[in-house]
Formats: structure tokens, C-alpha cells, sequence
């Protein structure tokens, strides 16, 4: 897999590798910026001040400390060591000469050891270099108290004891010093660590991602699996009938040739129908399922009403209208319809809350068969699209015809599907009038 760019994070399958953006680099330049300005003034007040009393270096020292540790930030996430190590150096010398600056200086050290930690790929390079910085800075402080302390003592005339004044100061500056570089090495390392666990979420939300993917289309997939089953139960229906009127109408014909044209007038139409649901089954994966539903094929648009009628014993209002003159419509058309009807009145007892009710019409037109199913219920503000509704959409596609699957500006859903009662492809029809789906 290669390595994709992602905050500043190189993630891949190899080890975390960070690479600053031009943003942080950006910010990198403003910070050495703000921090000059910050020590240019904190060097004056500590010049006027006399920090250092009659020891005090002149201003200008200070002030050509300050640019050298607050410059190199500006490239402290290119090259953090170099940045760490030259800024400790400078560091040192500054508080060895008794130049009139301390704050921002201290503040730079503390951001170039952090800087090294978080931001240096090298981690034992990374360790080294902080452990030497930090070695270094405690035996050269160790080495300044015990001049101090003995310097103490002898202008006090007295030996130094265990709990002495100059002993007691002395202690509180390795304590202060101890947190100050404690505090630089543990910030960086949790910086570092809170980067892979960046690297190691995203990696985790994009295998989820692929793996919701696979399962919605797996899911479709199933899907028409069974609607190609349902085709071919409607198919292998028409065919058999076909072949019964065929064989009767062999039998009469010579005795009743009239009873026999009528009988070969419905084959005639059986087998318009299966061209029908063929070209429809054409346009449906087929794969083979041991489970099958022979009760499929038999459902008719008029056992809509017993879906009502559960809707009603399941604690949903429900209404049902047939509008217009009832017309024979193909076996496969009134499976899928049945079943869109079914899944947008369980969406319906699901997801509408209490108090909702629902309307189901069937409407017969000269060339189309129409089906809407209404409820009432919470607003959705924004729709999301469930397997439930991918299944009601491929339904309507192998049927020929269109979907919308909408919200209610009022509250609730509303499901309309038109089948026109011609053959016509559902390529066509898709192409015709989109299928809208939330």
C-alpha cells in the first residue's frame, strides 16, 4: 500500500513517519516571530531591572541571544535536533555569561526539546538526543550550585549544612529545572504517540468504511437474488399455464374449434407476459439460493389490503384506496409492488413514532399502475439512505418503472411507484424519470 499524506502524517503500512505541511511551517515562522518580538522586549525590562546585578551582561548580548534561539524555530520541525542542540548550546552560554534575558530563552529551550520529541522520526536518535541535552544541562547546573554553595558558606563563615539558605535554593532550582525538562520530554512523547493513534483511527475508519461498502452491496446483491427469484417463479408460472392451455386446446380442437382459438388467444397472451418478465429477469443478477418461496408468484395487488389490515393490528393507522378501474397488471409488477408496500409500511411502524397513521393507494390508469404509500410522523430534516429503501428502488427498476422516496415537508415519508402496464425496459424508464432516493 503506498503512503497517503494525511495532516502532516505519513500513514502506511510502514512505521509512522511525520512530514511538517506548508501550514505548519507557516505557523512555525509566526511563532519565531512572535517569540523574537517577546524576547527583544523581555531582554530591556531585564537590562533596566538588573537581573543579573553588577554581574549583568550588556543588552546587546541579550539581544544577539534572543534572535539566535527564536531563528532556528522557524525550522524546528525540518530539523529538529540540529535546532534542539544549538539552542542548548546558545542556552547555556547565555546563562554563563550573565546576558539580561531568561524568559524567552527558557520558553525556545523548552519548545526545541518538545519539537524533537514529537516531530523527529529517528525515535532512538530522538532519545539520544534529548537524554544528552538533558545530562548535559543537569551536570553543568549541578556544577554552578556546588560553586555557589561553597561560595555561600564562606562569605557566611559557616560550613553548609543540610538545610542551609543557599542549599535550600539550590534544591528548589533542580526541582524547577527536573519539571521543566520532565515536562518537554513527556509532551513531546505524547504528542508522538497521539500521532500514530491518528494514523491507527484512520486506518481503522477507512478498513470500516471498505467494510460497510462491501456490506451494502453484498446486501443488494442479495436483494436481486431474491427478486430474480420471484421473476423466475412468475416465469416458470406463465410457462406451465401456457403449457396446460396449450394441451387442452390440442385435445378440443377438433371437436370445438372455436373453445380451442380461445384457449390459444390466452397463450397467446401468457406468453406476452413472459416475454415481459424475461426481459425484466434479464436485467436482474441470478444467483442460485437453496431457500425459495412458492407463495411469491401468487400475490396480486389486492392482498395489499391484508398488508393494511397488519398494519392496523400492529398499532398503525392505516388507510386503503383503490382509485380507478382495476386492470389486469403482470404477476411480477404485483409482486414488487406488494412488497415495496410492505417494507415502506414497516419503515413506517419503525420510524414514524407514536401517533403517526398511513395511507396506502392503489391507482389504475389507461397505461400505468400507481402505488403511494403516506405516513404522518417526525420530521427528517436530512434522509438517509437504508437497505430497505436500495431494495424498494431495485424492485421498481426490474419492474420497468420509477420510485421516489421522499420526506414530507409536514412530517413523515412518502413512497410512489409507477409502473406503466407496457413493455418497456427498466433501462428506459430509469432513464425516462430518475429514481429519487434519500
Amino acid at each position: 500500500m503506498s503512503p497517503t499524506l494525511y495532516g502532516g502524517l505519513m500513514s502506511a503500512s510502514s512505521p509512522l513517519v511525520r512530514t511538517p505541511t506548508p501550514r505548519e511551517l507557516r505557523q512555525d515562522l509566526l511563532l519565531a516571530g512572535a517569540l523574537l518580538l517577546g524576547g527583544i522586549i523581555s531582554a530591556g525590562l531585564t537590562s533596566v531591572a538588573g537581573f543579573y546585578g553588577d554581574e549583568q551582561a550588556p543588552l546587546w548580548t541579550a539581544l544577539l541571544f534572543v534572535l539566535g534561539v527564536t531563528a532556528p524555530l522557524a525550522l524546528r520541525r525540518r530539523w529538529p535536533a540540529l535546532v534542539a542542540v544549538f539552542i542548548a548550546v546558545l542556552f547555556f552560554v547565555s546563562v554563563s555569561l550573565r546576558a539580561p534575558e531568561v524568559y524567552v530563552i527558557n520558553i525556545a529551550m523548552f519548545i526545541a526539546i518538545y519539537t524533537v520529541g514529537a516531530w523527529m522520526n529517528n525515535r532512538r536518535a530522538a532519545l539520544w538526543v534529548r537524554v544528552g541535552i538533558i545530562v548535559g544541562m543537569f551536570i553543568w547546573l549541578i556544577a554552578v550550585m556546588y560553586r555557589e554553595v561553597l561560595t555561600g558558606a564562606d562569605e557566611a563563615d559557616v560550613t553548609a549544612g543540610a538545610f542551609s539558605p543557599v542549599l535550600a535554593y539550590m534544591m528548589i532550582q533542580v526541582l524547577i529545572n527536573a519539571l521543566y525538562f520532565g515536562g518537554a520530554y513527556y509532551f513531546g512523547e505524547r504528542s508522538w504517540t497521539a500521532a500514530q493513534q491518528l494514523i491507527a483511527l484512520e486506518e481503522r475508519t477507512r478498513e470500516l468504511e471498505h467494510e460497510r461498502e462491501v456490506t451494502a452491496a453484498q446486501a443488494v446483491a442479495l436483494d436481486r437474488v431474491r427478486i430474480a427469484r420471484e421473476l423466475h417463479d412468475v416465469v416458470a408460472h406463465h410457462v406451465s399455464v401456457m403449457g396446460v392451455q396449450a394441451g387442452a386446446a390440442r385435445l378440443v380442437v377438433d371437436q370445438d374449434p372455436a373453445r380451442a382459438k380461445t384457449m390459444m388467444a390466452a397463450v397467446e397472451e401468457s406468453s406476452r407476459e413472459a416475454i415481459g418478465d424475461f426481459r425484466r429477469l434479464l436485467e436482474t443478477l441470478r444467483a442460485h439460493d437453496d431457500e425459495h418461496d412458492d407463495s411469491a408468484a401468487a400475490l396480486t395487488l389486492t392482498d395489499i389490503e391484508h398488508l393494511v389490515q397488519a398494519s392496523r393490528d400492529a398499532g398503525l393507522p392505516t388507510a386503503y384506496t383503490v382509485i380507478g378501474e382495476p386492470v389486469a397488471v403482470p404477476s411480477t409488477v404485483a409482486v414488487n409492488l406488494y412488497r415495496i408496500a410492505q417494507e415502506a409500511l414497516t419503515n413506517a411502524r419503525r420510524h414514524a413514532g407514536s401517533g403517526a397513521t398511513a395511507d396506502v393507494r392503489v391507482r389504475y390508469d389507461a397505461d400505468a399502475v400507481e402505488l403511494e404509500v403516506l405516513n404522518s410522523g417526525r420530521v427528517i430534516s436530512a434522509p438517509r439512505a437504508g437497505l430497505g429503501q436500495i431494495g424498494m428502488r431495485e424492485r421498481a427498476l426490474a419492474s420497468g418503472g420509477t420510485i421516489e422516496l421522499l420526506p414530507r415537508p409536514q412530517g413523515g415519508f412518502r413512497v410512489r411507484v409507477t409502473v406503466p402496464l407496457t413493455t418497456a425496459s427498466p433501462a428506459t424508464s430509469a432513464t425516462r424519470s430518475p429514481v429519487v432516493a434519500r
